[in-house]
């Protein structure tokens, strides 16, 4: 198992409850470092959407001169960024977005149903809430909406559309002054730590007889008769299979094995502040439709998390990031914490041009993908990890897997 985050600790753990013998092998010095530090922790069907969404590039324009912007794209003359670019375009279009929306749903459905699982099985504490609220600013901005308000309806997702009153008394903290047109609640999709729920669950899988190998960097892989060969920091180890799940490092080890991907980095932002008010602070969480920020409780504390910056081959911090965030968290609850005392934080997420991650075997025999989440990855790891286990136990999986492998591509 190349690859230590939440989808690859998932992975981990349901190959070693299939009865198979798993090793991790994880880069940073501990699980959940990287994509899937400081997430928003939203996880839930009718939260799983890809970014490419009908308006998106009319958003993007609009915000262009703006001081507060959902996505910031760089000037580059890289052609691969801007292949990626041309892609996520065509997946805009309204039909693309609808079909593949419906692919991560069905995904995070399965995915949900499995966490509850966990928890339950595992008594697992990682600071969760309940219920997530969509808010809406504008008339105009719900009514373009309506598209993905029908797939809640059509995927038997539950949800309630809410007028700003109703709003209000789910979150009592919302503040007055800030425009609310409408909102969307979405009862049964959950908030919490990611990070530290895949501490837990290493834990679980640790004593499942995993064996995590940390500050190891896996340079390549060779497929050899009857399984893999893994350069790890020059020394070689064999393996009978090897599940990819290494997030922006795995467009690099699939290459030289003939799969070449539209995996493309993109920086996600977050800032988290402790709680000053609590009473004034937000139950769950929320999402802000105009900025593409969402706001959750997690413990004592606030984390604020979205945008997304194309184009940049550096980890620093975007001062218009900033502000977004920022803003934000003052336009909708402006007394619940002292937002220029955050912490942030930016790193890069891998994305599909169109949203799904891919699933399952590849051309070279041995090799399992467990890639390009994006920022939904918490949503659709524990469901992604049953898959993989299944796949490779050589089992029926319990969901279709159309539009969720690399044959969408071929």
């Amino acid at each position: 198992m190349v690859g230590g985050g939440a989808a690859g600790v998932c992975t981990a753990y349901f190959l070693a409850r299939a009865g198979h013998e798993v090793v991790v092998i994880e880069r940073h010095h501990n699980v959940g470092q990287e994509a899937s530090f400081c997430t928003a922790g939203i996880t839930g069907a009718g939260y799983a959407t890809p970014w490419a969404q009908p308006g998106m590039p009319r958003k993007i324009l609009s915000h262009l001169l703006r001081a507060e912007t959902p996505v910031i794209v760089h000037p580059t003359l890289d052609r691969a960024t801007w292949r990626w670019i041309r892609r996520w375009l065509n997946e805009c279009e309204p039909e693309r977005y609808r079909v593949n929306r419906s692919r991560m749903q069905r995904l995070a459905s399965y995915s949900q149903d499995l966490m509850r699982e966990l928890r339950d099985m595992h008594q697992l504490d990682y600071e969760q809430t309940n219920g997530v609220l969509q808010l809406f600013r504008s008339e105009s901005e719900f009514k373009a909406a309506q598209p993905a308000i029908a797939l809640l309806e059509e995927n038997g997702i539950a949800h309630r559309l809410l007028d700003p009153d109703q709003a209000r008394a789910i979150e009592p903290g919302l503040a007055a002054d800030t425009p609310l047109a409408a909102a969307v609640y979405l009862p049964q999709d959950e908030a919490g730590n990611c990070p530290l729920f895949a501490r837990r669950l290493r834990h679980v899988a640790g004593a499942a007889g995993v064996h995590f190998h940390f500050t190891s960097n896996v340079q390549a892989i060779e497929v050899v008769a009857g399984g893999v060969i893994l350069d790890v920091d020059g020394s070689r180890f064999p393996a009978d299979a090897v599940v990819v799940a290494a997030g922006n490092d795995s467009a690099r080890l699939l290459q030289p094995l003939g799969i070449r991907l539209p995996l493309h980095p993109v920086n996600g932002y977050s800032a988290t502040v402790p709680i000053r008010d609590f009473d004034r602070a937000p139950q769950a969480a929320v999402f802000d439709e105009t900025y593409q920020v969402a706001i959750t409780r997690i413990g004592n504390r606030l984390r604020l998390a979205g945008m997304a910056e194309i184009g940049s081959t550096a980890s620093e911090l975007q001062q218009r990031a900033l502000r977004t965030l920022t803003k934000v968290g003052n336009d909708w609850f402006p007394h619940a914490a002292n937002y220029i005392k955050a912490n942030f934080w930016c790193g890069p997420r891998p994305m599909l041009p169109d949203g799904p991650p891919l699933l399952g075997a590849t051309p070279a025999r041995n090799v399992y993908l467990n890639i390009g989440h994006g920022a939904a990855g918490w949503t659709a790891a524990a469901g992604a990890g049953k898959l993989l286990a299944d796949i490779i136990s050589g089992h029926a999986p319990d969901i279709d897997l159309d539009g969720l492998t690399l044959s969408r591509y071929g």
